[in-house]
């Protein structure tokens, strides 16, 4: 493939330096010249992707080198990237963030390298002057195989100052600063304990955003960005064992899809579809009947914000523990966890009842229970790992799950190569598995084979 197409990875100086918000105004912006976007985010996040979905209606993808041995991270990037004229790719956290000390591993500077696409770096412009130098050249030299492009200086309320800081990044680092971002009210994004608000529950209001884009192409040089990520060539990949086209042929998974239930990966629902899978959405909170299916998909979310509507729909409760008596291949992620436990109390200490197909309860808490990556080895046949078998995931959550049943996951999180902490998690009832962990299936598709023979064993 060696057709030229524009990429480039928005990197920042560290986390909330502004890269969702600047990331939104330039996919918007490059729509209204009439390009075919491909957005992505770096790493695990689901808010992001589904903001730049929001904004752009294409689903934007992850990239998440954890997750994701680098051959099937490189192809699924050249298969996304295949019909696109610019891909934008939102960097995680700062430029060299990644997982522990290691530069090079899971983070924005190292999947640029993996890739082979620019880096465009947004540095905060605020309160500073000849000293935003320093920083650039920090950055610059901290990894001198790193390519970096060009720059992009947020929150700046004036030209005057904008050249002073281009100056100084241009005569002290010798790159091209390709403009700056004003500060833009309406356009703030709002957070929660999680991070963002859903794009689903904060509609992207049009207005603002197109305001923000024309503020954006007075004050960019496109032209420029896009010329100077200009690439012909896209890495080399392999995808490991997929599931034959056939499959899931004949199987139909109920997807709940609602404020409650919304973190999914559109490459872990494109791997079902290839299967052969028709995924009926559904939900929890609006919906009295589940539709007829042999797999239903819980994903995470809010549901603690969502806790009394969804305990007040017993319809659809009883409808869930029904199929899970009945064998349905259920699986649940976090959020989804929480509601197929007995009871789910809410930050305000309220307690409502819910599903009850995984025996034990759910309480919010103030702080992070955990947040990270993480390894997780099955001590049993589960829904999607045989025992023995090793998935890798990534936990976010402020509930924490109290079982009475035993786990089936021995996880562990390692960093810099030393293992810092141990656990029991996920739980598997019957047909039933549930976790805290969020997994990308394409780091070994075949997992979804143990989900479909699950399936037809009920069915």
């Amino acid at each position: 493939m060696s057709d030229r197409r524009s990429a480039f990875i928005l990197a920042g100086t560290g986390s909330g330096c502004g890269k969702t918000t600047v990331t939104l105004g330039l996919l918007t912006v490059l729509q209204r010249r009439g390009l075919r976007v491909q957005p992505f985010k770096v790493g695990p996040d689901y808010l992001d992707t589904a903001w730049h979905s929001a904004v752009t209606g294409v689903a934007s993808r992850n990239l998440d080198s954890f997750m994701l041995p680098p051959p099937v991270l490189n192809v699924l990037f050249r298969q996304h990237v295949a019909t696109a004229d610019v891909a934008v790719i939102e960097g995680v956290m700062g430029l060299y963030d990644g997982y522990g000390s290691d530069p090079d591993y899971c983070s924005s500077a190292a999947l640029a390298k993996q890739l082979a696409v620019p880096v465009i770096l947004l540095i905060d412009g605020k309160a500073v002057s000849t000293s935003i130098a320093a920083t650039v050249m920090g950055f610059q030299h901290f990894d001198p195989s790193l390519h970096i492009a060009g720059v992009i200086v947020n929150r700046v309320n004036s030209d005057s100052h904008f050249q002073l800081l281009k100056h100084a990044i241009e005569h002290y680092c010798n790159l091209p600063v390709l403009g700056y971002v004003p500060v833009t009210p309406g356009v703030a994004l709002l957070e929660r304990h999680l991070g963002l608000v859903t794009a689903r529950e904060s509609v992207v209001d049009a207005q603002p955003w197109h305001e923000f884009a024309t503020h954006l192409e007075q004050t960019l040089d496109i032209d420029r960005l896009l010329t100077l990520s200009q690439t012909t060539t896209l890495p080399q990949g392999t995808f490991p064992d997929m599931p034959a086209p056939e499959a899931g042929a004949g199987l139909t998974l109920a997807l709940a899809d609602d404020e409650a239930f919304n973190f999914y990966y559109a490459d872990n629902l494109q791997l079902l579809e290839h299967a052969g899978v028709r995924i009926v959405r559904f939900s929890p909170l609006h919906d009295y009947e589940l539709p007829t299916c042999q797999m239903l998909w819980l994903g995470g979310g809010y549901p603690e914000l969502h806790a009394r509507a969804l305990s007040a729909n017993q319809p659809m409760r009883d409808a869930i523990l029904t199929a899970h008596r009945r064998g349905v291949a259920i699986y649940a992620e976090c959020g989804g966890l929480m509601y197929l436990g007995d009871t789910l109390v809410d930050a305000a200490g309220d307690k409502w009842p819910m599903v009850g197909a995984i025996p034990g309860h759910s309480r919010m808490s103030s702080k992070l229970i955990r947040f990270g990556y993480c390894e997780a080895r099955a001590t049993q046949q589960t829904l999607l790992a045989a025992e023995g078998e090793t998935l890798r995931g990534h936990e976010f959550h402020y509930s924490d799950f109290t079982p009475c049943v035993d786990a089936v996951l021995a996880c562990h999180k390692t960093r810099d190569g030393e293992v810092l902490k141990r656990w029991q998690g996920g739980w598997q009832v019957g047909n039933t598995f549930a976790s805290y962990l969020h997994l990308h299936f394409a780091q070994r598709p075949t997992m979804l084979q143990h989900w479909f023979a699950a399936a037809r064993s009920a069915s």
